[in-house]
């Protein structure tokens, strides 16, 4: 039982480390961005704010019973008005990252929706001059041919034009509706959960960040006190050695030993073994200045 609360606070322990660090990196980094005119230092004080922060948690957790209330009320404000900091600078290292993904996705969708609206309008250029043209050749008297051969090849290069800006048109719009499906792939679960709850992918994705900074933040700090609680309560502690317990010294049997060793006589192992077994704690719990006279007199 002892062992496995003792694995389990470690659990805990690399749990509130590895979160809050992620938290620490991905705010840092978001700050950074938001502060792009001074990273290194911006980096340097949230950094330090991101340990103080930690703590000040594990702080007010072990002595809120014993600080006044001015630097109870201070350290707590503190804490949270922090915990909003690296909340908004995950929000936003985790946009400047969708943003990254998107902008290439988004810059071929804006090309094909003007593209699109050029080719619409060409055909509706198209749709006109025809009608133009057999407006002209209409108010023409039956015997002008000739006229009327004149008007349409006066017509017909500007109808070519818009033909051949047409085909030119719709190639494009091939390849880019192509280069959408490569670059979609990379935002592609954003625009399902933006069709699943018929929206814009922005306001989803936006929504989902909102979701993960509610969580990430609050929930290191709140695994830090956990640590600190087990610590605290739970009797984490250097696993308890047993006492040996003490051989009962026979006396007799030590005397017989130690005549046999001043005679020079044989012994066996264990015999020797005993002796300096029942030595040893005199010679550690005695003081250098005994063992120093004791030599002297000798």
């Amino acid at each position: 039982m002892f062992e496995s609360s003792k694995s389990f606070h470690k659990l805990v322990g690399f749990s509130a480390l590895s979160i809050a660090g992620s938290a620490a990196f991905f705010s840092v980094f978001g700050l950074s961005k938001l502060f792009a005119g001074a990273q290194f230092a911006v980096v340097i004080m949230a950094g330090s704010l991101e340990f103080g922060k930690l703590v000040a948690a594990s702080f007010l957790y072990r002595y809120w019973e014993t600080i006044n209330k001015l630097h109870k009320t201070y350290m707590t404000i503190a804490t949270i008005i922090l915990v909003l900091i690296t909340s908004a600078g995950i929000f936003g290292f985790l946009s400047n990252a969708y943003q990254g993904a998107t902008v290439g996705f988004e810059k071929e969708s804006t090309a094909l929706i003007y593209k699109e609206d050029r080719l619409e309008q060409l055909q509706d250029d198209k749709k006109y001059l025809k009608e133009e043209l057999e407006a002209a050749v209409k108010e023409l008297p039956e015997n002008y041919r000739t006229a009327k051969r004149k008007l349409r090849e006066e017509y017909q290069p500007k109808i070519n034009q818009i033909n051949t800006d047409m085909m030119n048109l719709k190639s494009e719009i091939g390849e880019l509706k192509i280069a959408l499906v490569e670059t979609g792939v990379e935002v592609g679960p954003a625009i399902y959960l933006a069709r699943v709850f018929d929206s814009d992918v922005d306001t989803v994705v936006k929504f989902f960040i909102f979701i993960l900074i509610f969580v990430f933040d609050p929930m290191a700090v709140i695994f830090v006190i956990s640590y600190n609680h087990i610590l605290m309560h739970d009797g984490i502690q250097a696993t308890p050695t047993k006492r040996k317990k003490k051989k009962k010294i026979d006396t007799k049997k030590m005397s017989d030993t130690l005549i046999k060793l001043i005679n020079r006589e044989p012994v066996s192992e264990d015999e020797v073994e005993e002796v300096v077994e029942v030595a040893k704690p005199v010679e550690s719990n005695e003081p250098p200045q005994s063992r120093q006279g004791r030599k002297t007199e000798n």
